[in-house]
């Protein structure tokens, strides 16, 4: 009961923020222009400067495992490419391919995952670890897929994808920012007390202002339109991931809050992020913020299911 309320305590907040947004839009307090411009913020702005923060505070030399690191890395690349392939096969629809595949391999990781971390265990060194073997994945794989299935790309060949897959992957400011927090982290570099107090008040406006103008730009008819991709994309990622990876990883041997960081990469909900790299990249933002909410609001229920079944196996 202590981890279901604990999963209802994280994951309606989330829900209720994006309820807020969408009665302030209804209200007209909020209008299209102010949702365009929170996204470009958002995108160029305070998601970039919340992952440097807490990747250059890592300390990457005494806590890498590279094993875990590696596991991580591998899974996430796994699952990107067999949902891709999925999608190719059974998703008829070609505009929402892009962020279907988005939405159910890539997890609130950085946002939701160390909290739910030091939560159980307090400080961990395997959260940080997880963050840097699968977040920056989820950004380059992200913009691979939006980039070849975005709206906007049909006509172009292959090789003009590809460049531009690479392109968009170089100026990406959530990849630069990851490559940068890295760097301080392995070099130690040390940041005068403004400066890290300016980052921090930046990085806290990133996952309440997404929320937000995710919130005011749902569109219920539209959303109950693609309810079964939704339900779909969903299930994949609160509970098929985790279904066929956690068992590897047991096998493996991990345990304990190496376990708990592979079950957050699995099966958290999907990232408010996803919204605005959709929109950014000119893919379907409707079913990305209609997965938000799903997966945010059931995940109050598959989350304490699979911690429930890993502590019964003794697991964590």
């Amino acid at each position: 009961m202590e981890n279901f309320i604990y999963s209802i305590n994280v994951t309606l907040p989330i829900f209720l923020v994006m309820v807020i947004g969408w009665a302030l839009k209804q209200r007209r307090m909020l209008n299209d222009d102010f949702v365009s411009a929170a996204n470009k913020f958002n995108f160029s702005v305070t998601l970039p400067v919340m992952l440097f923060r807490d990747i250059s505070m890592v300390d990457i030399y005494g806590t890498f495992d590279f094993g875990y690191v590696l596991f991580c890395a591998v899974s996430s690349t796994i699952c990107f490419f067999a949902i891709w392939g999925f999608t190719k096969v059974f998703l008829k629809d070609k505009s929402l391919r892009g962020a279907f595949v988005q939405a159910s391999f890539r997890s609130s990781a950085a946002v939701m995952g160390l909290a739910f971390i030091e939560n159980i265990y307090g400080s961990s060194a395997m959260g940080p670890m997880m963050i840097i073997g699968a977040v920056p994945l989820y950004n380059i794989y992200s913009v691979i897929v939006l980039t070849f299935e975005g709206t906007q790309k049909e006509q172009r060949n292959d090789t003009s994808k590809i460049t531009e897959a690479m392109v968009n992957i170089a100026k990406n400011p959530i990849i630069i920012a990851i490559g940068l927090g890295i760097l301080v982290s392995l070099l130690h570099i040390e940041f005068p007390v403004f400066f890290n107090k300016t980052a921090d008040y930046v990085a806290k406006m990133a996952t309440p202002l997404a929320l937000v103008a995710m919130g005011a730009s749902f569109k219920g008819k539209e959303a109950l339109a693609k309810l079964k991709p939704t339900l779909a994309s969903a299930f994949i990622k609160l509970i098929v991931q985790a279904a066929v990876f956690i068992p590897i990883a047991a096998r493996i041997g991990f345990t304990g809050e190496k376990m708990i960081g592979i079950l957050i990469m699995l099966a958290a909900p999907t990232t408010p992020s996803c919204y605005i790299m959709a929109k950014n990249m000119h893919n379907d933002g409707d079913l990305t913020a209609s997965t938000v909410a799903a997966t945010t609001l059931l995940a109050a229920f598959t989350l304490t299911g699979w911690i429930f079944a890993l502590k019964t196996v003794g697991l964590i």
